[in-house]
């Protein structure tokens, strides 16, 4: 695995996991009863978007190390998940 896909799939964890964290503990202005004029009830009055960006880039760092040692050590290749699933890929033996 090069730098670059290494940035991209730790980015691909980072947004996928920030997606995840964003509606926990989320206050709305109709759970703190101060609707703003205009606004729907379920907008968000405290987000904390500072500190859940934090805890998504923790969360991201130690998934990333997982799926990055998994993918450089060999552990489990495309040719593994193919034969778990599809069974598509000629065996290596095949192939020579």
């Amino acid at each position: 695995m090069g730098i670059t896909s290494g940035l991209v799939l730790f980015a691909v964890i980072w947004f996928m996991t920030f997606l995840c964290v964003i509606p926990v503990r989320l206050k709305t202005q109709g759970d703190v009863g101060h609707v703003v004029e205009g606004t729907h009830a379920g907008s968000p009055e405290v987000h904390n978007l500072k500190k859940k960006a934090l805890i998504t880039t923790v969360i991201s760092l130690v998934l990333w190390a997982a799926i990055a040692t998994v993918i450089l050590s060999g552990a489990i290749t495309v040719r593994d998940i193919d034969g778990w699933m599809f069974n598509r890929m000629a065996p290596l033996d095949a192939q020579q």
